[in-house]
């Protein structure tokens, strides 16, 4: 019953960050807002919004160990589970520059949590990370690695604009109430940490949304943007999801994922980077390993 309620909160996150991102998108066309301020929030925070709506709620609850066990469980899932489930329908062939720069980005980033792990996450750090994460978009978007343009989203009137964003929000606390809660019963019934409940199922289950774009991408063959939309997506969970998470409370990183699972995280955004340099692709051979490499690592985490 744990487990179908966790994801009932899971489904309700996700519809109501579809519900959010089309009235924003919508009320922004109908107040003139430029499609690039529409795009940053979009292609920032669309496939992110279920981390950011749990992990606000896992801190505001004192189970900020959730939070951050999500945030790089999200980041190592999306690396190698959903990269590899990318890359075994059809093989990224086309590796560009700004791939290697977001890749080399999520390094920075993964040796900053590292650091972190010896400091407390707090309101400094989230204006430092808005701040880094804007720089961020601002740079892609203006190299063309983001397009705005394509943001198609249906247009509704203002009225109905605003009673989508109230409705997606709603979906986005409700859903997020149901999914934590689940999730601190879950640990409590195995008799495991948060953290590690964190990593695994609330990571996983934050992963769908890019899993499934991931896959869907793979099976129309445009997997170009896949790899950029999966690294820019972790660097939007470390500097947006736990950046904005900071406002809501102080907390430090579990000694769990200090110890190992961070160190494991840089780890497989160095093999990304090495698959890059010497093979020029991420193909079926990475996807293999990855998957392997993925469900040892779950294996790990509960024995």
């Amino acid at each position: 019953m744990d487990i179908l309620i966790l994801i009932l909160g899971l489904a309700i996150l996700v519809v109501g960050a579809e519900i959010l991102i089309r009235g924003s998108v919508s009320f922004g066309k109908k107040l003139n807002i430029s499609l690039f301020a529409i795009g940053v929030v979009i292609v920032a925070a669309g496939t992110s919004l279920p981390e950011l709506a749990s992990s606000i709620n896992a801190v505001l609850n004192n189970h900020s160990d959730l939070a951050l066990g999500a945030v790089v469980g999200s980041n190592i899932a999306n690396l190698i589970l959903v990269m590899a489930a990318t890359t075994i329908i059809v093989p990224i062939t086309n590796i560009t520059n700004n791939q290697i720069n977001q890749a080399w980005i999520n390094i920075a980033l993964g040796i900053c949590l590292i650091i972190m792990s010896y400091f407390y996450f707090n309101y400094l750090f989230g204006i430092i990370s808005l701040i880094a994460l804007t720089l961020i978009m601002y740079f892609q978007i203006k190299k063309g690695s983001i397009l705005v343009d394509d943001i198609d989203k249906d247009e509704y009137s203002i009225f109905i604009s605003l009673i989508l964003i109230i409705f997606g929000i709603i979906f986005l606390i409700y859903g997020s109430d149901l999914f934590v809660n689940s999730a601190i019963i879950l640990a409590k019934k195995l008799q495991v940490s948060e953290a590690v409940i964190g990593l695994s199922l609330i990571a996983f289950g934050t992963s769908l949304p890019e899993l499934v774009i991931g896959i869907m991408s793979a099976l129309k063959r445009k997997v170009d943007f896949a790899l950029g939309n999966i690294l820019g997506s972790n660097i939007y969970n470390v500097l947006g999801v736990l950046g904005i998470s900071s406002f809501f409370g102080n907390f430090g990183m579990p000694e769990i994922l200090a110890t190992q699972d961070l160190y494991f995280m840089l780890l497989i955004t160095f093999v990304i980077l090495i698959f890059m340099f010497i093979f020029k692709k991420l193909g079926r051979l990475y996807g293999s390993v990855g998957l392997m490499l993925y469900l040892g690592y779950i294996y790990y985490i509960f024995i």
